[in-house]
C-alpha cells in the first residue's frame, strides 16, 4: 500500500500563490524582530527583572523550533494549506493576547503563540512543490526561503518607527492585522495541495522532540544569565543529549515517524542541515552588531548615533537584498545547481564580514555592508530547500523543510547566545551600564566569518552531482530557460508525456512514483505540454500511479535498469508493463 495518496485541489494555483506565500513568510519573520526596538525598554514596560522580561523573547525562540518540524509533518498528513492557515491563526491569537497586557506572564503566553507560525515556512516551501511547474520553483520557493531575512529585515525600521511615536503595543495590533491579511489571502488564492502522506501522526515522536528542544534551547539561550558552568546550565544540556537520544531510538523502530531519520541521516540532507546552522549564526550576526553600532552615542569614540529609525533603515537593505535575490538564485541555480549557489552565497557572506571589520567608521558603510551581507544569505538560504526537496520524497517535503528551518532556528539561539556573551564580556562600564566596544563588535564579525568557513566547507563536501540534487535544477519561469531545460541531459529514471484519449497532453496531472514495497519514491506535477519527469532513488521494479481531473487513474508498472527512457501515460487506457 502506498504511503501517500493525491486529492485534487479544488481549483488550480494561480499566479498569486507565491506571492501570497510569501507575504505569509514575511509576517511570520516580523514576529521574530518585533520587538527588537524596545528589547532595553521592556523590564521597565513590563515591570520586572532583566533576566526575567527576556523570556519574552526566548518563548518565542522555544515555541517556533518546537512547531517547525512538528506542523510540517501535520501539513504532509492532513494538508499544509490547512496547517499554514491554523498556524497564522494560532498567530494572531497571541498577538491580540500580547497587545491586550503588560503583565509578564500573560506576554509570555501570547509570545510564545505568536512563536508557533514558525511553522508556515516549510509548509510554504511543500505548498509550492505540490502545485508549481518546475521552471516556476526555483525562484518561488527562494523568495519562500528568504522571507525570513526579509521579514526580519524590514520589520526593524518600521517597528522602530512606531516604537518610537506611539505605545508599543500598536506593534501586536499590527502584527496581528497582518496575520488577519495573511489569512484571508491564503484562504482565496492558495489551493490545498494533492498530496498527502498515509499514516498517523506521531504523538510520541513528537513529544520528545519538543522535550529534546526545550532542554537544548533553553541553556543555548540562557547560558549567559545562569552561567555556562552552572549546574542548571549543564544538567538541562546533559538531559538534552539524553532525551534526544531516546528520541532517535524511538524514531528509528516506528513505522510512520514524526522524522524519519534515516532520510536525514543521507550526506545531501545531513550536511545542508549542518550548513544551515551556519548560515543561521551568520545571519543573526549583523542583526545583532549593527544596529547596536549605529545607536551608540559618537562620544563613545565609535558609535554613530543615529536613532532607532535611521539605524533600522541602515539595516534594512539586508531584507530588501535578500528579497531581490531570488530570481537571480533561480538563474544561478539552473545552470550550476543548488551546491553552487550555496558556496557561491557562503563566499560573499565571508567577503562581507571581512569586509566588514574595516567599515564600521559611518552610516553608508553599514549599509554596504548589508548589501553584500543580504546577498550572500540570500543565495545561501535560497540553496537549502532545492537541496533538502531534491533529497527527499515528496510525502516528506513539509517535514524535511520543518526540520531544516528549525536548524536555521538552532543557528540563530546558538549565534545569539555566543554574541550576547561576546558583547558582555567585552563591554566597558560606564556609569553602571554595561556599553559594546568596537572590539566585541569586531570579535562578532570574526566569529561569524569562521562559522561561515565551516559552513562552506560542509557545502563543500555536499555530492557533486548526485541525482535528487539534479533532478531539482530549477529554472527561472522564462521560455528561454524552460527549452534549455527540455534540451539538457535529464536524470537517468523515468519521464515523458501525460495523455487523455486523442492524444492530446493533460497539463498539472499528479504523477507518483511507487516502490516495491508500496511506498512513495518520487511525485511530480506535469507541465502545461504534459512532460512530466521523475528521478529514481535506485534501480529496480516501479509503479507509475497517473491521476487528472476529469480523467480516470492510471497505475503502471515500470522497471528502471539503470538507463534514462521515456514512459507516456494514457490516462484514458488501463496501466500496461513497460520495460524502462
Amino acid at each position: 500500500m502506498p504511503d501517500t495518496t493525491t486529492d485534487q485541489p479544488t481549483r488550480r494555483a494561480s499566479g498569486a500563490v507565491v506571492p501570497v506565500l510569501a507575504f505569509a513568510g514575511i509576517v511570520v519573520a516580523v514576529m521574530q524582530t518585533l520587538l527588537v526596538p524596545v528589547i532595553k525598554d521592556l523590564p521597565e514596560l513590563l515591570d520586572t527583572a532583566p533576566t526575567d522580561a527576556t523570556w519574552v523573547l526566548t518563548s518565542t525562540l522555544l515555541s517556533g523550533a518546537v512547531a517547525t518540524p512538528i506542523m510540517g509533518r501535520l501539513g504532509d498528513l492532513y494538508g499544509k494549506r490547512r496547517m499554514l492557515v491554523f498556524s497564522l491563526s494560532v498567530m494572531v491569537v497571541g498577538a491580540l493576547v500580547s497587545a491586550l497586557t503588560s503583565d509578564l506572564i500573560t506576554m509570555i503566553v501570547g509570545r510564545t503563540l505568536q512563536g508557533f507560525a514558525m511553522g508556515a515556512i516549510p509548509l510554504g516551501i511543500g505548498l509550492m512543490r505540490d502545485m508549481l511547474p518546475r521552471e516556476k520553483l526555483g525562484s518561488a520557493m527562494a523568495l519562500m526561503s528568504s522571507s525570513i531575512g526579509v521579514g526580519g529585515g524590514l520589520a526593524l525600521p518600521a517597528a522602530a518607527l512606531v516604537a518610537q511615536h506611539s505605545d508599543w503595543h500598536a506593534l501586536f495590533y499590527g502584527a496581528a492585522g497582518l496575520g488577519v491579511l495573511a489569512i484571508a489571502l491564503t484562504l482565496v488564492v492558495v489551493p490545498e495541495s494533492p498530496m498527502r502522506a498515509r499514516g498517523t501522526f506521531d504523538v510520541l515522536g513528537a513529544a520528545g522532540l519538543s522535550v529534546g528542544l526545550v532542554l537544548l534551547l533553553l541553556p543555548i539561550t540562557k547560558g549567559s544569565d545562569w552561567g555556562w558552568s552552572s549546574g542548571t546550565t549543564l544538567g538541562l544540556f546533559a538531559a538534552a543529549v539524553a532525551v534526544l537520544l531516546l528520541w532517535g531510538v524511538y524514531e528509528l523502530r516506528i513505522q510512520a515517524p514524526l522524522v524519519d531519520l534515516r532520510t536525514t541521516a543521507r550526506r545531501e540532507v545531513l550536511l545542508t542541515n549542518l550548513a544551515s546552522i551556519m548560515v543561521g549564526v551568520s545571519f543573526y550576526v549583523v542583526s545583532l552588531v549593527l544596529p547596536q553600532l549605529l545607536q551608540l552615542p559618537a562620544a563613545t569614540g565609535y558609535g554613530l548615533g543615529r536613532s532607532m529609525v535611521v539605524a533600522g533603515l541602515c539595516v534594512a537593505p539586508l531584507g530588501l537584498t535578500m528579497m531581490f535575490t531570488a530570481p537571480v538564485y533561480a538563474r544561478l541555480s539552473a545552470r550550476y545547481g543548488p551546491k553552487v549557489t550555496l558556496i557561491l552565497g557562503m563566499l560573499i557572506i565571508a567577503v562581507g564580514y571581512g569586509g566588514g571589520l574595516g567599515l564600521m567608521d559611518a552610516a553608508w558603510q553599514t549599509v554596504i555592508t548589508s548589501v553584500v551581507l543580504g546577498a550572500g544569505i540570500g543565495l545561501a538560504y535560497s540553496s537549502l530547500p532545492a537541496l533538502i526537496v531534491g533529497a527527499v520524497p515528496a510525502s516528506e517535503t513539509g517535514a524535511a523543510n520543518g526540520l531544516n528551518t528549525l536548524m536555521r532556528s538552532i543557528g540563530t539561539s546558538v549565534s545569539s547566545a555566543v554574541i550576547g556573551m561576546v558583547l558582555a564580556n567585552t563591554a566597558n562600564n560606564v556609569g553602571g551600564v554595561a556599553v559594546p566596544t568596537m572590539h566585541g563588535f569586531r570579535v562578532s564579525f570574526l566569529i561569524a566569518t569562521a562559522a561561515v568557513a565551516v559552513g562552506l566547507l560542509l557545502a563543500l563536501c555536499l555530492p557533486k552531482a548526485s541525482r535528487p540534487a539534479q533532478h531539482t535544477r530549477l529554472r527561472a519561469s522564462s521560455e528561454e530557460d524552460t527549452n534549455l531545460e527540455h534540451a539538457e541531459d535529464v536524470l537517468r529514471g523515468f519521464r515523458g508525456r501525460v495523455l487523455d484519449a486523442g492524444g492530446t497532453p493533460v497539463a498539472r496531472a499528479t504523477v507518483t512514483l511507487i516502490d516495491r514495497r508500496g511506498r512513495q519514491a518520487g511525485a511530480t506535477v506535469s507541465a502545461e505540454d504534459g512532460s512530466y519527469t521523475l528521478a529514481v532513488p535506485s534501480q529496480g521494479a516501479y509503479v507509475l500511479a497517473a491521476k487528472a481531473s476529469g480523467h480516470g487513474p492510471l497505475a503502471s508498472s515500470a522497471t528502471h535498469s539503470g538507463e534514462e527512457r521515456a514512459v507516456d501515460l494514457d490516462l484514458a487506457l488501463p496501466g500496461a508493463s513497460v520495460s524502462a
